[in-house]
C-alpha cells in the first residue's frame, strides 16, 4: 500500500485542556470553585484547584519542538503547539500530519479524573460531567467524524460511574477512560464486586474501558534517583501488571462482551505474555481454581482487549501471534513518543520490512478502531478525503516546522522530578 493510500485514526491522544473549559457546562453556583488555569508571575501556566496545584500545565506536550527541548516542558500555554489546547488547530495539525482522526485523553484532571473528587459529591459529580460535555459537545462535535469521543469516570463511586457511562452513550460515546488500578487510587481493586454497576453499564452500552499507562498514578522504577530514561523504558510494560490483573479477574469471565484497551502500552511484549499465561493456567489452575470455560487464557485475552502501538516494529512483525483484530495504532500527540507529523513514513517503513498486507494495514490503521469504538468517521468525511494523501492535500501550507519554543532554563531530569509532576496529573492523591 502507497502510504497516501492510508486512513489512520489514532487512539492513543492527549489534550491539554483550555482555562474556559467549564464556563459553558458547569452549573454556575460552581464556577467560583472550579479548577482555574493561573498564569504565574514566572510565566509558567498552572491547574489549581483548592489545595492541589498542578505543577506542570502541558506536561511533556513538545510536538513541533526539538528534541532537545523535551522534558518536563512546556510550562506554559506560549510554549506549545495550539493544536494542544485548539480543537481547529488541532484538526490542521491532524490533516498536516495525514491522520484522520484521533482519540484524546484529559491531561490536568488525571486519566481517571481523581482530581474531581471532593468532599462535595454534587459538586464532584458536576465537574465530571461538565469535563465531558465540553469534551463531547465542544471538542468532538466542532468537527464531526475527526475525533473519537470519551468521557472521564465517576472514579470515586461506581453506581455513579455506571450512570455517567450510560448518559454519556445517549450521546453516542463509546470510550471511557479508567485507571489501570484503582486499588493505588485508594479504592476497591478489579476483583472486588464494588465495580459490577460499572461493569454492566459497560457491557449494556458496548463501550470500551481504556486502561492509559501511568494512570494509577504508579510506576515501576529501581530507585527514585534513577535517570529519566529508565522510568522512559519502562513505561510500556506498567500495562503487563494491568493487563494480567484484568486477565485473571472474574468479570473478564463473567462478560463475555467486556471490551479493554491498554492505551499506550505497546504491542512487543504480547506474544511472550500469552504464552506466559497458558503455562500458568495449564501448570497451576488446579489448585488456584481458575476456569476459562474451556479455552486458554491467551484466547480469552483475544476475545476481550485491544492494544495499541506507535511504531514498534517488533509487535508489527509478530503481529499473527498478537492477533491483528486486537491492534490499533496510536500517534501519542502532543507527546515526546509521537511520530506527528511523520506518522505516514515511519508506519509505511515499518510495514513494507515486514511485508504487511493491504487488509492488514486497514485494520491495524483504521478498520479495528472503528469497529471497538463504533466510529463512523465516513459518514462526515468521504473515504477519498480521509486518506493521507487527500488531508495533507487539505493542509496546505500548515505550519509543521520544528521550533524552539521553551522559555525556561533546562536542568538534569530525575525520576523524582517526574514523579512530583506526574502524581498530579494521574490524579492521587496518596
Amino acid at each position: 500500500m502507497n502510504k497516501d493510500d492510508m486512513i489512520l485514526i489514532s487512539v492513543d491522544d492527549h489534550i491539554i485542556e483550555p482555562p474556559d473549559m467549564f464556563k459553558n457546562h458547569l452549573p454556575a453556583k460552581y464556577l467560583d470553585d472550579a479548577p482555574r488555569l493561573v498564569h504565574n508571575p514566572d510565566g509558567s501556566d498552572t491547574w489549581q484547584f483548592r489545595e492541589t496545584v498542578i505543577p506542570n500545565v502541558a506536561l511533556n506536550a513538545v510536538a513541533g519542538r526539538p528534541k532537545e527541548e523535551y522534558g518536563l516542558e512546556p510550562q506554559g500555554l506560549d510554549e506549545i503547539r495550539k493544536g494542544c489546547f485548539d480543537a481547529a488547530e488541532r484538526v490542521k495539525d491532524m490533516n498536516a500530519g495525514g491522520v484522520l482522526a484521533t482519540m484524546n485523553f484529559p491531561s490536568f484532571p488525571g486519566f481517571a479524573g481523581r482530581l474531581f473528587a471532593t468532599d462535595d459529591s454534587d459538586f464532584s459529580l458536576a465537574l465530571v460531567r461538565a469535563y465531558n460535555d465540553w469534551h463531547i459537545d465542544e471538542w468532538c462535535a466542532a468537527h464531526p467524524g475527526r475525533f473519537i469521543p470519551m468521557a472521564l469516570p465517576v472514579i470515586w463511586d461506581a453506581e455513579l460511574c455506571a450512570a455517567e457511562v450510560r448518559r454519556v452513550s445517549e450521546k453516542g460515546v463509546h470510550s471511557l477512560t479508567f485507571t489501570e488500578n484503582p486499588a493505588t487510587l485508594g479504592y476497591p481493586s478489579f476483583h472486588d464486586d464494588y465495580w459490577t454497576p460499572l461493569w454492566q453499564a459497560l457491557v449494556e452500552t458496548e463501550t470500551v474501558m481504556n486502561v492509559h499507562i501511568g494512570s494509577s498514578g504508579k510506576l515501576s522504577i529501581p530507585a527514585p534517583d534513577s535517570p529519566m530514561d529508565v522510568m522512559i523504558t519502562l513505561q510500556p510494560m506498567n500495562i503487563v501488571q494491568a493487563a494480567a490483573d484484568l486477565l485473571w479477574s472474574a468479570p473478564i469471565k463473567k462478560y463475555p462482551t467486556l471490551k479493554i484497551a491498554l492505551s499506550e502500552g505497546g504491542t512487543g511484549w504480547i506474544p511472550y505474555f500469552l504464552e506466559r499465561v497458558d503455562r500458568t493456567y495449564d501448570m497451576h489452575s488446579t489448585w488456584t481454581h481458575q476456569d476459562f470455560g474451556g479455552k486458554l487464557p491467551s484466547e480469552v485475552f483475544r476475545e476481550h482487549f485491544m492494544t495499541c502501538f506507535i511504531s514498534d516494529p517488533v509487535g508489527v512483525k509478530l503481529r499473527h501471534e498478537i492477533g491483528v483484530d486486537n491492534i490499533c495504532w496510536e500517534m501519542d500527540y502532543p507527546h515526546s513518543d509521537s511520530m506527528w507529523p511523520g506518522a505516514p513514513e515511519e508506519l509505511d517503513a515499518v510495514f513494507t520490512t515486514y511485508d504487511v498486507p493491504d487488509d492488514e494495514i486497514d485494520k491495524m490503521t483504521h478498520l479495528n478502531a472503528m469497529k471497538l469504538y463504533h466510529f463512523e468517521p465516513f459518514a462526515h468525511v468521504p473515504r477519498e478525503q480521509a486518506t493521507v494523501g487527500a488531508l495533507r492535500a487539505a493542509a496546505g501550507d500548515h505550519d509543521v516546522t520544528i521550533q524552539a519554543l521553551s522559555k525556561h532554563e533546562k536542568g538534569g531530569t530525575s525520576f523524582a522530578d517526574f514523579q512530583a509532576s506526574a502524581k498530579e496529573i494521574a490524579g492521587s492523591k496518596s
